[in-house]
């Protein structure tokens, strides 16, 4: 394992596969092994979803916000087990307890907290817990089940 603590764009895009205009996380701080991380998310309003969601009323949609979650949460276990450059691909096989609290939009900085729940080294299936939070304000909260997948050496 690696003691890495934080996550830039180019660890970010070692680790996992998603590109613009899916790449939802800029970086990642506070790593705590595999156990908890902080993801940031700086909002722009040159990112695709806005232009139709909602024109003149731009939202950042539900499902990219857990997504970001999950990016991060990819992340977290990504550089806690030294998988860059490793192919890992991640999936979702549950999302539960799934609440929306505030809009999010252009200009906000989007932090997502998130703590393993259930997952070990050579686990090929993990439970997460998230929060995403604008300033001190809950965005929304889910818990969510990920396969982690490496392809086969």
């Amino acid at each position: 394992m690696t003691e890495a603590t934080r996550a830039g764009i180019d660890l970010i895009q070692r680790i996992i596969p998603h590109r613009y205009p899916f790449l939802l996380v800029d970086r990642v701080e506070d790593i705590v092994g595999y156990q908890s991380a902080r993801g940031i998310k700086n909002v722009t309003m040159n990112e695709p979803h806005f232009q139709g969601h909602f024109p003149g009323n731009p939202i950042m949609p539900g499902v990219t916000i857990v997504e970001a979650m999950a990016q991060t949460a990819a992340v977290m276990v990504g550089t806690a087990l030294d998988m860059a450059d490793r192919n890992m691909l991640v999936y979702f096989m549950a999302i539960e307890k799934c609440k929306f609290r505030r809009m999010v939009g252009p200009g906000d900085v989007l932090e997502m907290y998130l703590e393993t729940m259930r997952g070990k080294p050579g686990g090929k299936v993990w439970k997460f817990a998230g929060t995403a939070k604008v300033g001190e304000e809950i965005a929304a909260e889910a818990e969510f089940t990920a396969m982690m997948d490496l392809p086969k050496e």
